[in-house]
């Protein structure tokens, strides 16, 4: 691992960026390189400290992501995902570790990341903290062990202005519980229920989704049967648990060969 590693925040005005930012910038182990926002957004031009209300930071927000990953060793994103996929061929050319936060990428985004990665190290997952991981591998685990008379259900709560559902963290788990059954999620998966929707169909895996207020991230796996039921969960009240995964994995990269990998990596698990 590199000491040091230069590291370029993307979306740095947001809620994760901005977080990001701090910790990075009292990390002991990475420095941060660049911030980049979209074309037109007030922050570029600003020195990134100030935009930020605090001290300068002698970092300039700039809307050229190719000038700022090219002097980075990392990229840490939380963004949209037609920026994501952008951002991932950029990085590819700098050669930098890539790490992607961001939800909602659809199946064509997902094959141009993959293309990415065959040059680059990219690090992907729908949440970056310790705690969700260690829960979808209980969640593969558990849904080993059960029958198909047990229905699962993943219920997830998030804050009112998130725009994808199910969570990226919700399809983490719906993939742990479909791999433990040894079925496609695609295949299984229910994720809406509207009207007259007649019985559940036996194996099916539902999503149900919770948006209100200021709520981090609630996650639960129901496991249902006639009788009794298994509930496993994970709460966070702080998104600096999704900042401190997504600056480890950004670091952790730095010695690896291209190729896609998550948080399980990461982890070690």
């Amino acid at each position: 691992m590199a000491e040091n590693a230069g590291i370029v925040v993307t979306g740095g005005s947001g809620r994760m960026g901005q977080m990001l930012i701090r910790l990075i910038t009292a990390s002991d182990a990475a420095r941060l390189v660049g911030v980049v926002e979209r074309a037109g957004h007030v922050w570029v031009g600003q020195d990134v400290g100030v935009a930020m209300g605090g001290a300068p930071l002698g970092v300039v927000v700039t809307d050229d992501p190719l000038e700022a990953f090219a002097k980075a060793q990392a990229v840490i994103d939380f963004t949209s995902p037609a920026a994501t996929v952008g951002f991932a061929a950029l990085a590819a050319q700098a050669r930098a570790v890539h790490v992607i936060g961001t939800t909602g990428l659809s199946t064509d985004d997902l094959k141009a990341i993959e293309a990415a990665a065959r040059h680059a190290v990219i690090v992907r997952a729908g949440n970056m903290s310790l705690g969700v991981n260690l829960l979808v591998k209980l969640t593969q685990k558990v849904a080993a062990a059960l029958d198909a008379d047990f229905d699962i259900e993943i219920i997830e709560a998030h804050h009112g202005q998130k725009v994808d559902a199910p969570s990226g963290t919700a399809l983490m788990l719906g993939q742990a519980a479909a791999e433990g059954r040894g079925v496609l999620l695609d295949d299984v998966a229910d994720r809406a229920r509207d009207g007259i929707t007649g019985a559940r169909t036996r194996g099916h895996i539902g999503f149900s989704a919770i948006r209100g207020g200021d709520i981090v991230g609630e996650h639960d796996v129901l496991f249902a049967a006639p009788g009794e039921r298994i509930v496993l969960r994970h709460i966070a009240t702080d998104r600096a648990v999704f900042a401190r995964g997504a600056l480890k994995a950004a670091l952790w990269g730095q010695d690896k060969t291209p190729g896609e990998y998550d948080m399980m990596d990461v982890l070690g698990l």
